[in-house]
C-alpha cells in the first residue's frame, strides 16, 4: 500500500536520508523545514503520516503533534516522531502529546519501514470509516472525532500471552496499577482465552517456548471476534525480520526487550485509545445512519448507499492514485430456490449468504445489496492479487458448508463473482461496474461457482 509522507525536519541532510529510504519503498513524500509549514501542509493538502523531528528552532515537535492532534480535521493523522533524545521520559512525552509513535536516531530502517507500514494500514481503515460517515449525510463526524479526547483509556482489558510466568507478572505488575491484566502460560488456549471475551489489547511475547507467537497472532485475527483486536509483541533484537512479517500480519506495534516501564504503558494507552476511538466511530455510523440507506432484510447497505459512497471512493482513487477493486456477486440458481421451497427460505439463504460473505471480507470492504440475489462488494486499496484471494475466500465459504435453512436437510448454494479493478483516471463508477457485471456474465456462462476477473 502506498501513501504520502511528510517529513518535517530542519536539518535538509536528514529529510534527504528520510525521503530516498521511503521513496525507495515507493512512498510519495512531501518535506517542510519547520513546525508552521508542517500545519500548513497538513491543513491544505492529503497527507497519510506525518514523519516529525522533535528538535527544531521555533515550534519544537511537540508542539506541532499536541495542535496537530487538536485540530478535528488533522486529529486522525498518524504522527511517528523521529529524534536523537533517547531518554524514556521524551519517548512517553512524545506518546503522552499524541504521537502515534516515536523513533530515535539514527533510524533503524526495519523499524523505520515497520512503524510507516502499520501507521498506514490504521489511517487507510480510519479514512475508510470516516468516508462511511461522510457518505450517509446525518453523520455527525466532527462530534466523534471530538469525542476521541474525552475517551478514557483507564480499565482496560489486556491479556498477556507469554510461557514465561515469572517475566508475565512483572509485566502485568507495570499496567494493573491501570489496567485488567489476565495472564495466559499455554498459548495454544489462545483462541479459547479470547472467544466470548472483551479484551481490548493483547501482548504477546515473542519468546514463547515451543509455539511460534506469530501463529499465535494468526489465529487471534482469524476470529471475526478479535479481528480488530490490537495486538502488541515483546520482541527481542534478534526478532527484527519476524516483527517485520508480523506487522504484515496485521500486529499493531511491538515494543523491544527489556520493557521499559514507561514506554509500555504508553504504548498500551495509545492501543487502547485507537480501539475505544474505532469502536466508537462505528457506533456513531451504526447509530445515525438512515433506514434509507440500508437493506431491511439483510442488515447490510443498499443500492442507493452503494453508487453514492462508489463515486466518492471512485474519486479518492483516482486523485491520489491508489488501487481499487469491485466485485459482483450472485446466488447460482436461487430462482429455483424460491419455486421450490417458498420465498420464506429464499429469504433465509439471503441472510446466510450476507453473513458468511460480511464474515469473510475484509474490515476495510464495503458490502451491499445490489438487488435481488446481487451484491457488491467495494474494496479500497486492492490490487488484483489481494482481490483474488478475497473472492476466492468468500466463494469457497458460501460453497463449502449446506445452507441450513429449516427444510430438512441442508441446500447447496455456491455463487458466481465477477471482479473489476480500477483502471485509472478516466473509469467511471458506471465503466467499473459494468465491467464487473461482464465478469460476472462470464462466471455463469463458464459453469458457475467460480470467480471471473474483467479481461480488460
Amino acid at each position: 500500500m502506498t501513501a504520502r509522507v511528510l517529513i518535517v525536519d530542519d536539518i535538509p541532510t536528514n529529510v534527504r536520508l528520510l525521503e530516498a529510504r521511503l521513496s525507495a519503498e515507493y512512498y510519495e513524500v512531501v518535506t517542510a523545514s519547520s513546525g508552521p509549514q508542517a500545519l500548513e501542509i497538513c491543513q491544505t493538502s492529503d497527507v497519510d503520516i506525518v514523519l516529525l523531528d522533535v528538535m527544531m528552532p521555533g515550534m519544537d515537535g511537540f508542539e506541532v503533534c499536541r495542535r496537530l492532534k487538536a485540530d478535528p480535521k488533522t486529529h486522525h493523522l498518524p504522527v511517528l516522531m523521529v529524534t536523537a533524545l533517547d531518554q524514556a521520559s521524551d519517548r512517553v512525552k512524545g506518546l503522552e502529546v499524541g504521537a502515534d509513535d516515536f523513533l530515535t536516531k539514527p533510524v533503524d530502517d526495519m523499524q523505520l519501514m515497520a512503524r510507516v507500514k502499520s501507521l498506514v494500514r490504521l489511517k487507510s481503515l480510519t479514512d475508510e470509516l470516516r468516508a462511511r460517515a461522510m457518505t450517509g449525510q446525518q453523520i455527525a463526524i466532527e462530534d466523534a472525532l471530538r469525542a476521541m479526547d474525552n475517551i478514557s483509556t483507564v480499565g482496560g482489558s489486556i491479556l498477556i500471552i507469554d510461557t514465561d510466568e515469572r517475566h508475565a507478572e512483572r509485566i502485568k505488575g507495570y499496567l494493573s496499577p491501570e489496567h485488567k491484566v489476565d495472564i495466559l502460560t499455554q498459548p495454544a488456549d489462545a483462541v479459547f482465552q479470547v472467544t466470548g471475551a472483551h479484551y481490548e489489547l493483547a501482548l504477546v511475547t515473542m519468546a514463547l517456548t515451543d509455539f511460534d507467537p506469530l501463529r499465535v497472532c494468526s489465529q487471534i485475527r482469524t476470529l471475526e471476534h478479535t479481528r480488530t483486536l490490537p495486538i502488541i509483541l515483546m520482541a527481542d533484537e534478534s526478532d527484527k525480520p519476524r516483527v517485520v512479517r508480523a506487522l504484515d500480519l496485521g500486529v499493531n506495534d511491538f515494543i523491544m526487550r527489556p520493557v521499559e516501564r514507561n514506554e509500555l504503558s504508553a504504548r498500551v494507552r495509545t492501543q487502547i485509545r485507537r480501539q475505544r476511538y474505532a469502536l466508537e466511530l462505528r457506533q456513531s455510523v451504526h447509530n445515525t445512519m438512515a433506514l434509507a440507506v440500508t437493506d431491511d432484510m439483510t442488515g447490510l447497505y443498499n443500492r442507493r448507499y452503494f453508487e453514492r459512497h462508489l463515486t466518492v471512493m471512485l474519486g479518492k482513487a483516482q486523485s491520489q492514485d491508489r488501487d481499487m477493486a469491485l466485485m459482483i456477486l450472485d446466488i447460482d440458481h436461487f430462482k429455483a430456490v424460491n419455486d421450490t421451497y417458498g420465498h420464506d427460505v429464499g429469504d433465509a439463504v439471503l441472510k446466510e449468504f450476507s453473513a458468511r460473505m460480511k464474515r469473510n471480507i475484509r474490515g476495510v470492504d464495503l458490502a451491499c445489496r445490489f438487488g435481488g440475489e446481487e451484491f457488491v462488494v467495494m474494496m479500497p486499496d486492492t490490487d488484483v492479487q489481494q482481490a483474488d484471494v478475497v473472492a476466492e475466500r468468500v466463494r469457497q465459504a458460501i460453497s463449502e458448508r449446506g445452507f441450513d435453512v429449516g427444510v430438512g436437510r441442508p441446500l447447496s448454494v455456491t455463487v458466481s463473482v465477477g471482479v473489476a479493478l480500477y483502471e485509472g483516471g478516466t473509469d467511471t463508477p458506471e465503466s467499473l461496474i459494468k465491467r464487473a457485471d461482464v465478469a460476472l456474465y462470464r462466471a455463469k456462462h463458464e459453469g458457475r461457482n467460480r470467480v471471473v476477473f474483467d479481461a480488460a
